[in-house]
């Protein structure tokens, strides 16, 4: 099955759209991607350029799809909506952080829940994929490229569990992820022993979701939220006693 399939006659510009429209929010066309030229949608589609443009101008009125220099691409809702204004929270207020880990504590463990009950082949053989090139890049020693191998595997568990607010959310949440914004990953990495302990924990989630086990899903990915929380709390009390000691030292020279 094609991912866009030729519309009949009728309000032909309104059937393209909903087909886009479906594709986007069921996560298909992720945010960011770059959609095909409009002559290549309309043989898609088997339909004319203009009503393909039509369908793009209607998309682009609900902010679905943004024009580019280089073309067409599906916008980044939930980055705009979520992502943006809670990434201003985050730095600038420490609760905010706490909060954070806290709501990624309850859904983590329900994605991973619903992807273990709800998983089929394609989305096992996915999810695969993205483990693995989290192994290969952990034994590479590559804490940056691991990293966003780690959000990537998450991504794939959000997908498998066929719920589009979830996805979405979730999404918007790996997006702060990516950018550093939260909990700069560097120092989270160069942490003695985290890597290691969250491969291993990556694997416990892996084990669970593939093996059809919803609820040892659900807990293993908790534990690995959980895990994380308190390690970002250390990092900060071991910032803010370091500040204490430069303050003083400071103070000393008065």
């Amino acid at each position: 099955m094609t991912m866009f399939q030729p519309v009949k006659q009728g309000r032909r510009a309104d059937a393209v759209a909903d087909q886009l429209r479906k594709l986007i929010v069921e996560g298909t066309l992720r945010p960011g991607v770059r959609l095909p030229t409009e002559r290549d949608l309309a043989e898609r589609f088997q339909t004319s350029r203009p009503t393909i443009r039509n369908a793009v101008t209607l998309l682009e009125n609900e902010g679905l799809v943004t024009m580019q220099r280089d073309g067409m691409h599906i916008a980044d809702l939930a980055a705009e909506t979520i992502a943006q204004p809670l990434s201003s929270l985050l730095m600038s207020d420490c609760r905010g952080i706490d909060d954070y880990m806290e709501f990624r504590h309850i859904l983590e463990g329900s994605a991973a829940y619903l992807a273990a009950l709800r998983a089929n082949e394609v989305d096992r053989e996915n999810l695969r994929r993205c483990y693995e090139r989290m192994v290969k890049l952990h034994e590479l020693g590559d804490a940056q490229e691991e990293a966003t191998a780690d959000a990537d595997f998450h991504l794939a568990i959000y997908e498998m569990s066929h719920n589009v607010v979830v996805l979405h959310v979730l999404r918007a949440l790996t997006d702060i992820q990516r950018n550093d914004v939260l909990q700069n990953r560097n120092r989270l990495y160069l942490r003695q022993g985290y890597r290691q302990i969250t491969l291993k924990q990556h694997k416990a989630i892996y084990d669970a979701i593939i093996g059809g086990a919803p609820d040892e899903a659900r807990q293993n990915a908790q534990a690995h939220i959980s895990f994380a929380k308190e390690a970002i709390a250390e990092i900060r009390k071991a910032e803010e006693r370091l500040d204490v000691s430069l303050r003083r030292v400071d103070a000393e020279r008065i």
